[in-house]
């Protein structure tokens, strides 16, 4: 019997635009209630949007409203700090 490879899943970075594997990556979700918050777990429901570990992707990614698109909601400015205070945290 033949081994099977496991297929990695890849998202792609809204702030490079460039695919890595998923776990690389912090998941940005806009829960059921609406809510915009950092997924530590990857887990969490709702619609995401992948960005890399590094501030300057995050900032990108908020400047040209790449995740504000993919999460269908307007992200306001105070969040944009918390997110950056967050991915601050898990670096």
């Amino acid at each position: 019997m033949e081994n099977k490879v496991k297929k990695v899943p890849m998202r792609k970075c809204l702030g490079c635009m460039n695919s890595f594997p998923k776990k690389e990556l912090v998941r940005v979700v806009r829960t059921p209630e609406g809510q915009v918050v950092l997924d530590k777990t990857g887990k969490q429901n709702g619609r995401g949007a992948y960005i890399c570990k590094c501030k300057e992707c995050l900032k990108k990614a908020i400047k040209s409203k790449r995740i504000g698109r993919s999460l269908e909601v307007e992200i306001p400015t105070e969040l944009e700090e918390a997110l950056q205070r967050e991915l601050e945290e898990i670096d």
